[in-house]
């Protein structure tokens, strides 16, 4: 009965045309949502459904409609208005229409100014900023031709030479003996004749006294650094996460980042909600180190070193030979020994480097090809890195495994052609994986059983505290071409964990979809945990109809479950080598 319960609302999610008799004619689209459609792109896509015995032309053009119903056309729009007519019949039933206009309008091109005046003022970075001496400010301004462009009345910009004209750029190094109190500064555009016009920046500036450098701690689980301002759908390019409690040296702040001096000459990003101040006067972070220790107990390794205080730090994997690499930064070596007991089972070696000014090494070498995840956190200012060891027995019904299904509830991820809803079919591969793995006898953990709403930050710290074996995230990709993306793919973050994903899709290419690619550096929320091997599986493009079809199918989704298996086992076997 359980399993009729959770069964029932996702084949109502499924089979979005069942509501209609299989032969009433009918025009369902997806894209576009309107009649009338102004667009300034020449390509459109007409996307949508119709019944499943039903023929398409449009402007009397025979359309592909696949067995869903499912329809993609593509469009090549000429200047102006245009009509599309849909035309739809079933068995010799009454024809149904549907009528789209479109009214494409060639994009103006950007227009120069014609008066005296300034009519855009960029800065980069962009944001309220917090800057100290040594710090950059560019600026761009859109204003009149050929007059004289100042900034603060000292910082020259000038006229760029290509380009449109009337785009004035310049760049400003701060000084100690600049004066700024969270102020705009003023922008200043003169004429041949003397005229004049004044506005300010958008945003303020202050500046940010070396003299009395800010002390911040890291708060929460999932405090990260970042390696920049820049930023993609995903979000900034992290660094890794940090322990709560880690001390930051505060230089600056961008926005809504502060920029933290890591070391003498390396310096990252932070959420400023991610962080609070300690009263001023505290000790800038840094820290002699104390001895190092290596040693395990029943399930785990383990690595320590001894500090005054919790300071930030990255690691990274390597491969061949396998090897975790621990950057501690503001710390600096203290000439001490490293100790490491019999008990160990998967570090094979510790040493360490003092790389260059503030940034300590630790080099963990593993005894083991893959690897299996590791944890770092601190115990009182101790930094411990714990080393997950490779199971003793690689039978696949020994490991603990999660299952994540994509997006639920209100987050309804992507869109197919049909109606069809990434929530709903990422749920149905997920439950048929969940029961393939358990038939093998795995213990398994799921995200989510139901159409629920869960958060990725609640996920991470789900199997943060879950600490799996391995996860597999299921998701559907899409994309804006209905008609060319198309496609499986897998994706994973860090280097040690490619060979998980790797065989997964090497699996999934034997369904006979076509092949998209093993992508890695991949900045999703679920692969970005260190502690256990993890790889995301984007099935299939929801948003084009053949693979759609495909999904809709449950005998297809079976049989993406099982790849998908064969795939974890392909992986176990591999590490046995």
């Amino acid at each position: 009965m359980k399993r009729l319960i959770i069964q029932l609302p996702l084949l109502l999610l499924f089979n979005f045309t069942v509501a209609q008799p299989a032969d009433k004619s009918f025009i369902k689209l997806t894209q576009p949502l309107k009649e009338k459609n102004a667009v300034t792109a020449a390509k459109q896509f007409i996307i949508g459904s119709v019944c499943k015995t039903c023929g398409l032309t449009i402007n009397g053009n025979s359309v592909n409609v696949y067995a869903t119903g499912a329809f993609a056309y593509e469009l090549n729009l000429q200047p102006g208005d245009t009509s599309f007519t849909l035309t739809t019949t079933a068995n010799g039933n009454k024809a149904v229409t549907k009528q789209l206009n479109y009214l494409f309008k060639l994009p103006a091109p950007p227009d120069t100014v014609k008066v005296l005046d300034i009519v855009k003022i960029e800065t980069f970075p962009e944001g309220n900023l917090m800057l100290q001496p040594g710090d950059k400010i560019k600026f761009r301004v859109k204003a009149l031709t050929g007059c004289n462009v100042t900034v603060n009345k000292t910082i020259q910009l000038f006229e760029v030479a290509a380009g449109m004209p009337g785009i004035y750029q310049g760049e400003y190094t701060i000084k100690e003996t600049d004066s700024l109190l969270l102020k705009k500064m003023p922008v200043t555009i003169t004429d041949k004749k003397g005229n004049s016009v004044n506005k300010e920046t958008p945003h303020t500036f202050s500046l940010f006294s070396p003299l009395n450098p800010s002390v911040a701690v890291t708060k929460g689980r999932l405090a990260h650094l970042l390696f920049g301002l820049g930023e993609d759908r995903l979000g900034g390019a992290k660094i890794g996460y940090v322990d709560s409690m880690v001390q930051l040296r505060i230089i600056g702040k961008a926005g809504s980042k502060y920029k933290v001096q890591l070391s003498k000459y390396h310096t990252a990003f932070i959420d400023d909600n991610a962080v609070q101040f300690l009263p001023q006067g505290s000790f800038t972070p840094e820290s002699l180190t104390g001895s190092v220790r290596a040693y395990g107990d029943s399930s785990f390794d383990y690595v320590t070193v001894n500090l005054t205080a919790k300071l930030p730090y990255q690691s990274q994997q390597f491969i061949n030979p396998s090897k975790i690499v621990v950057d501690v930064f503001g710390a600096s070596n203290n000439t001490n020994w490293i100790t490491q007991l019999e008990n160990v089972r998967e570090i094979k070696n510790v040493y360490y480097q003092q790389v260059e000014d503030e940034i300590y090494r630790l080099t963990i070498e593993l005894n083991h090809a893959q690897h299996w995840g590791h944890q770092i956190y601190y115990k009182g200012n101790m930094l411990v890195i714990k080393v997950k060891r490779q199971p003793a027995d690689l039978s696949l019904n020994k490991l603990v495994i999660a299952v994540d299904a994509g997006h639920g509830g209100s987050n309804t991820g992507a869109g197919g052609p049909t109606g069809s809803l990434e929530k709903a079919l990422a749920l149905a591969v997920a439950l048929k994986l969940q029961k393939a793995l358990e038939s093998e006898g795995v213990k398994v953990i799921m995200t989510r059983t139901t159409d629920k709403l869960v958060d990725n930050l609640q996920r991470v710290l789900f199997y943060r505290d879950s600490t799996p074996d391995l996860l597999i995230s299921i998701h559907l990709n899409s994309a804006a071409d209905p008609l060319r993306a198309s496609g499986t793919s897998t994706f994973y973050r860090y280097i040690g964990f490619k060979n998980l994903s790797h065989h997964i899709y090497k699996r999934m290419l034997e369904t006979g979809l076509k092949e998209y690619g093993n992508i890695g550096s991949f900045n999703f929320m679920l692969n970005s945990p260190i502690e256990y091997p993890n790889a995301l599986v984007e099935t299939l493009f929801i948003s084009n109809p053949e693979d759609e079809m495909k999904i809709l199918d449950e005998n297809f989704q079976q049989l993406m479950a099982e790849k998908i298996v064969q795939g974890i086992k392909d992986f176990l076997e591999g590490c046995k080598k």
